[in-house]
């Protein structure tokens, strides 16, 4: 795998004008807009980790709006972003070594801190512009995050190697520079891809029971052997699991659609879900 030392470098943001508006002021409209739409349950607990799709605004911008409203006027330390790589095939996990990501609401700045201690938890992990250069899994989550909590810094994650373990490594990497400190993770992954709506309904709602069940081991398995589809399952599965071993015990579905609900056809659809990962509050005895 391709390896850097940290740079200044910021990542110019790659799919303005495609997956999302180009102009600030269109795409603050929209975002906001979504936001103000999404219906959402007060949580029972604390939020360790989110899924959120990755597909454009017009398809998906509404589901992922579910999550990003659970986090509206919290202030955690950083957000851990962690997705597939659609472009480039490598092993392990890459991180991006420069110094922030743009988009037209601004830079999202990277917490280097945060990065060095991931690196040196995981020797999976690696410093590499592998699966960021071109790749939308991440960067479209980022005017969610700038609209849902204004200014934060981010650790952009790709997995180039969605294996069973690798998800355990770097869970256990995540989990141990987590700990007690207030880090969102962030799951980016859309599930079945180009089915008739009926079948996609179907293939999704397997993955969907899966995740409520709190099952990433049988998630992965069932992805693994072609029974079920989510681009980003590796990344559920490793947010999944560091999740648990920060304590979190729950895991909610926010928001269910696909491409057919949002476009209009649905001949060959691709599902979409927002879901998040809890550690319920112990009530204290009186």
């Amino acid at each position: 795998m391709s390896s850097s030392v940290a740079s200044s470098t910021a990542r110019p943001a790659a799919v303005a004008g495609s997956f999302y508006p180009a102009s600030p002021k269109v795409l603050q409209r929209t975002v906001d807009d979504m936001l103000q739409s999404a219906e959402v349950p007060k949580s029972s607990g604390s939020i360790l980790g989110l899924v959120s799709p990755h597909a454009g605004y017009v398809y998906s911008g509404f589901t992922a709006a579910h999550s990003y409203k659970m986090l509206s006027g919290m202030t955690p330390e950083a957000v851990i972003v962690v997705g597939p790589s659609h472009r480039d095939y490598f092993d392990g996990v890459s991180i991006f070594p420069g110094a922030s990501y743009q988009t037209p609401l601004g830079e999202v700045p990277i917490h280097a801190s945060l990065r060095a201690e991931l690196l040196a938890a995981g020797k999976i992990i690696t410093l590499s512009p592998l699966g960021h250069g071109a790749e939308h899994c991440i960067e479209v989550q980022l005017p969610f995050l700038q609209r849902a909590l204004g200014s934060f810094s981010f650790v952009p994650v790709i997995m180039g190697d969605q294996s069973l373990d690798i998800c355990r490594k770097l869970a256990e990497a995540l989990a141990s520079v987590i700990g007690k400190r207030n880090i969102i993770l962030v799951a980016s992954s859309d599930l079945s891809h180009y089915h008739p709506y009926d079948e996609a309904v179907k293939l999704d709602k397997r993955v969907i029971r899966l995740v409520e069940e709190y099952d990433p081991v049988g998630l992965l398995d069932k992805l693994e052997h072609h029974q079920l589809e989510a681009c980003g399952g590796g990344p559920i599965a490793a947010v999944m699991l560091a999740a648990q071993m920060l304590g979190a015990s729950k895991a909610s579905v926010l928001h269910y659609c696909n491409s057919g609900d949002t476009a209009g056809d649905k001949d060959a659809v691709v599902g979409y879900l927002s879901a998040m990962f809890t550690r319920e509050f112990t009530p204290k005895a009186h």
